[in-house]
């Protein structure tokens, strides 16, 4: 009997998790399905789908603009996964395999390019690489990232920011490569390229695709980034201007269905067929392989690696600090600002509009750690320590936020607000509502936040709880406590690092996330940071100023908690970036 209510609960507990995950993520993806196959928006496809119709994609097809646009995504996606492949594989080699000056220091700071939005970083890239930047003073040439080479500064931005997802998850994957493997094929006389392309680069591959796979479906639905380089030319952003038409026309709905059905194309690519290893047999290494040291030269040329894809890294953050202390017209065809000012920082800390955008992303962030701890516990506790059916399932539903674009996720929302119980003429329309004249999107903020990012918090927990033994708990039980208690007085506690992990990164993230903050807020008193900042770049005078300033203090911040996330966690840092 005992047995039998225990299962219940767990059970009970699935389902309203399910249940929560089915209103909050698959519902509005059905909307926006749905939508892209109306004929009248709103009345659904009928019991005979007798209001189904194929016409929007039709109109898509035969608009030229929309091919240039998802033509553009599409490179920008490939451009920028292969240039950050270029860049992470070969400084995780170095990191997983050999000793050298500064390793230490330089296996820190591959996280610094993480620390800032790319499109944040997109102003002092500007700024740097603009026509009367500061590379083009500094050696008398005119290279124009705002016009002929926006493409390629939208991808140098994105690469430089994304990298090291594909670096984390490559280096976990070279931890658990055996290295006798490596040392057998040596003994028959094979090369170190023929070891690198034979042995470790298809034991490495799942590794490799599953942080590429991220930053292919990143920078395919990137929003922030474009509209900083004023390249209007892609999916993403058709999909941010057409928003004002939804109410009226399917063709965002389209737009937006066609994204989230190359992102989950690519996803099951990744996860399923390019990431699948032919060699599962030596997936994890059988004895620890010692590190080479490089001495002399070897050792700083490796040094020198690490230290050239850092300076390129911190090259947009350093942009956003001088642009944020520069007095405003005095970083003009100049190496360096001629004039400066603390100003910006008083002005993002005491204007209306910037302080008080800090302080809806410090509540609307908060609100999103607290629940996703709370959240996480719970999947964790059901995925781990439960036999229950459907464990697989709920594992599925928390991954899937990764498959699917924060855009489609945001457009979700919207369509979700137009729709009974909410929309003009439902009972919650006066409490959640995005295009209404007084829009209410705070809850949709903090459950779009939450639910992006749940799969940092699950993955981060269920870390936590496969390395508690469940004896402990039982134990805790056999001397009269209750499952819950001993749950919240032995386990919680056991994984507290690895639930502070990844409620920090919940946190930080969803104080500079982008896509959810652009759509779902539309007044300027509700504006998340990214928001705020995004709108200050279009304020003549001061604006792109103030909005470098905000950017340090957003800076800062996830400067903090990737790096207490990175001490708490260590190398299982990159398991919370793998689909």
């Amino acid at each position: 009997m005992q047995r039998f209510r225990r299962q219940a609960w767990h059970y009970a507990l699935l389902l309203c998790t399910l249940a929560v995950l089915g209103c909050l993520l698959l519902y509005p993806i059905f909307l926006t399905v749905q939508g892209a196959f109306e004929k009248v928006q709103g009345e659904g496809f009928g019991r005979n789908f007798s209001n189904l119709t194929l016409d929007h994609f039709r109109l898509l097809w035969s608009n030229p603009n929309f091919f240039v646009a998802i033509g553009n995504s599409a490179m920008l996606a490939v451009a920028t996964t292969t240039v950050a492949i270029v860049i992470a594989l070969p400084l995780a080699l170095l990191a997983a395999q050999y000793k050298f000056p500064g390793k230490t220091f330089f296996n820190a700071a591959v996280l610094v390019p993480m620390i800032l939005p790319p499109f944040v970083g997109a102003i002092g890239v500007r700024a740097i690489l603009g026509r009367e930047g500061a590379f083009n003073a500094l050696f008398g040439t005119h290279f124009d990232i705002l016009g002929s080479a926006k493409f390629w500064g939208v991808v140098g931005v994105q690469a430089l920011s994304l990298y090291p997802i594909i670096f984390l998850n490559t280096t976990a994957a070279l931890a658990n490569l055996d290295p006798a493997l490596d040392e057998a094929a040596e003994n028959l006389g094979a090369g170190w390229w023929r070891r690198f392309f034979k042995i470790t680069l298809p034991l490495v591959r799942p590794g490799i695709f599953a942080g590429a796979t991220i930053v292919f479906i990143w920078a395919f639905t990137e929003l922030g980034t474009p509209l900083m380089f004023d390249f209007y030319g892609v999916t993403s952003v058709q999909i941010f201007y057409g928003l004002k038409q939804v109410e009226t026309s399917a063709e965002p709905y389209a737009l937006t269905l066609v994204l989230l059905g190359t992102a989950v194309v690519m996803y099951i690519l990744g996860k399923y067929f390019f990431g699948r290893s032919g060699y599962a047999m030596y997936s994890k290494a059988s004895r620890a392989g010692g590190e080479i040291e490089l001495k002399g030269f070897a050792g700083y040329a490796a040094s020198g690696a690490f230290l050239v894809v850092f300076l390129l890294a911190i090259l947009p953050h350093l942009g956003v600090v001088l642009t944020s202390f520069t007095v405003p017209g005095q970083w003009y065809n100049s190496i360096l600002p001629t004039a400066w000012t603390t100003s910006h920082y008083r002005e993002a800390l005491t204007a209306r509009d910037s302080f008080g955008a800090i302080v809806n992303s410090l509540k609307l962030s908060t609100a999103a750690m607290m629940i996703s701890m709370v959240a996480g516990v719970v999947i964790a506790y059901l995925i781990v320590r439960t036999t229950i059916k459907g464990r697989a399932v709920l594992d599925a539903l928390c991954m899937l936020p990764l498959a699917v674009p924060g855009l489609v996720m945001a457009f979700g929302y919207v369509a979700m607000t137009l729709r009974w119980p909410f929309g003009k003429e439902g009972p919650l329309g006066d409490f959640v509502s995005v295009l209404a004249a007084n829009p209410s999107p705070v809850p949709l903020l903090i459950a779009a936040y939450t639910i992006r990012r749940l799969p940092y918090i699950v993955r981060s927990t269920v870390a936590g709880l496969e390395q508690t033994s469940g004896e402990l708990e039982e134990a805790a039980m056999n001397l009269g406590a209750s499952r819950l208690t001993a749950v919240r007085r032995v386990i919680v506690p056991l994984i507290m690092a690895n639930l502070i992990a990844g409620g920090m990164l919940v946190f930080s993230f969803s104080m500079l996330e982008v896509s959810d903050s652009m759509l779902l807020a539309q007044q300027k008193h509700q504006f998340p940071l990214t928001k705020a900042i995004f709108a200050f770049t279009e304020r003549l005078g001061d604006g792109v100023y103030i909005a470098s300033a905000m950017g340090v203090w957003g800076m800062a911040l996830l400067t903090v908690t990737l790096f207490s996330a990175s001490v708490l966690l260590g190398k299982k840092l990159g398991s919370i970036f793998r689909v």
